[in-house]
């Protein structure tokens, strides 16, 4: 009797597992990660934190839910390369994907579509609205063919979608940008499957018991997002150079400076973290900083260091606001970023100083009255009897300096140029405070 019990589970089990096996299997989690609204460079990091964690847990594969419009470029080709990089198959699922949306989904597995859905549309156009350059034309047409072959899809059909100026026999005459409807993406072989809920597309792809798992922007990504907003990042640039400008008017380092440094981290962060600025950049803003600086505090007057310091500056601010492939668009969105920048760091100062000039509890930092020559104020002692001495210059005068004339020290300027510790000077001008001096050359 227990041998038969033995025999029989012998045959039982077995055929128990593999009876439970598909179940097992189609019971695996799904990770669905929607891609709506405007593409931006906060998407690309969501994207691939949403494909890894599906790697993680061992997902059968994701699902991009795709409804956009489109948006940057160079944000679509962030999430391109974190689709092909993938460990876990990824498809698409479209309701709408135009533009830079279009190539999200041509970069996946396959592309199923619901009923209704559009995709194509994707000529890359300038902030006028207008077609972008023939180079920018060029790049994406050769994108949307490399996806469509590694597909086994026609290339010609996804070219079509980015330059009107190809013709496909049958789908789409010249002068005219493809755009596929749900039904003419079947034809074309472009969608697999037409599906009205995500449930029917899982019975397709063989995972109708499993989990889905639906993935969202966590909190840190919506604050880069928010952050890099073409908005938001004017104002964050202006607190930062408004900062470090009372910080520089102050003494010892306070809250100023701790501003400064908050909204410029809080700015070179964010586009750090979306893949805008790069090292380069950071290190020409840094550059740029420590030439304005040594202009400021070391070298006299305004020259090389200082124009250096400010071009520097501005090309590391704008290129931190560029991707990879920026178009017209983008860089004008920069350079207006930047213009909105120093409009509001000057009205900001200007009205902060305007407070302080009159300002009763800090008792103002200007004088209320002029004092002008004419009304008899001086800067100091009339010395008529300074002009025309000599003496000896004891610190470099580049341009101001000491000098010693006869048991006296006296602060002087030189006319214009810089003079070496120990040479003779004369005093050809003095007023006030202010004596002006000539080295005076040793007769040979």
């Amino acid at each position: 009797m227990k041998t038969q019990r033995n025999v029989l589970r012998s045959l039982l089990l077995p055929a128990l597992a593999l009876a439970l096996t598909p179940v097992m299997l189609d019971a695996q989690e799904v990770y669905r990660i929607p891609i709506e609204g405007t593409i931006d460079r906060g998407l690309g990091p969501y994207v691939k934190r949403g494909l890894a964690s599906a790697l993680e847990v061992g997902a059968r594969f994701a699902v991009l839910d795709i409804n956009t419009p489109g948006g940057r470029v160079d944000a679509a080709w962030q999430i391109v390369d974190a689709v092909q990089e993938s460990g876990v198959p990824v498809y698409a699922y479209v309701d709408r994907a135009l533009s830079a949306g279009a190539m999200i989904a041509l970069s996946a597995q396959a592309i199923y579509v619901r009923p209704g859905a559009t995709i194509g549309a994707a000529t890359p156009i300038i902030g006028s609205g207008e077609k972008a350059s023939e180079k920018m034309v060029s790049a994406m047409r050769s994108e949307f063919r490399a996806l469509a072959e590694a597909q086994g899809l026609d290339p010609r059909v996804a070219e079509a979608m980015v330059d009107e100026e190809i013709a496909v026999p049958g789908v789409v005459e010249a002068g005219k940008l493809l755009t596929l409807s749900a039904e003419e993406a079947l034809e074309v072989g472009f969608a697999r499957g037409e599906f009205a809920t995500l449930d029917e597309l899982l019975v397709e792809l063989g995972a109708r018991n499993a989990t889905v798992r639906t993935m969202s922007p966590n909190w840190a990504e919506n604050i880069v997002r928010f952050l890099t907003n073409p908005v938001v990042a004017p104002l964050l640039l202006s607190l930062g150079f408004l900062g470090l400008l009372f910080e520089v008017k102050t003494p010892g380092f306070g809250v100023g400076g701790l501003v400064g440094l908050i909204g410029l981290g809080l700015f070179f962060g964010a586009h750090l973290i979306v893949g805008l600025a790069g090292w380069e950049e950071m290190i020409l803003i840094a550059a740029g900083l420590v030439l304005v600086a040594l202009e400021v505090f070391v070298i006299p007057g305004f020259g090389v260091a200082g124009a250096a310091g400010i071009v520097a500056l501005g090309a590391g601010l704008v290129m931190s606001m560029l991707g990879r492939f920026p178009t017209l668009m983008d860089m004008g969105t920069a350079f207006a970023a930047i213009g909105v920048a120093m409009a509001l760091t000057g009205a900001f100062a200007y009205a902060f100083l305007r407070h302080l000039k009159w300002s009763r509890r800090l008792g103002g930092i200007f004088l209320r009255a002029a004092t002008t020559k004419e009304a008899g104020y001086i800067s100091g002692d009339v010395r008529p009897d300074l002009e025309g001495q000599v003496g000896v210059a004891v610190t470099s005068l580049r341009p101001a300096g000491v000098g010693v004339f006869g048991d006296e020290r006296i602060d002087v300027v030189s006319e214009g140029p810089w003079i070496d510790e120990g040479s003779k000077i004369e005093i050809i001008h003095s007023e006030g405070y202010r004596h002006v001096v000539r080295e005076v050359k040793e007769e040979e």
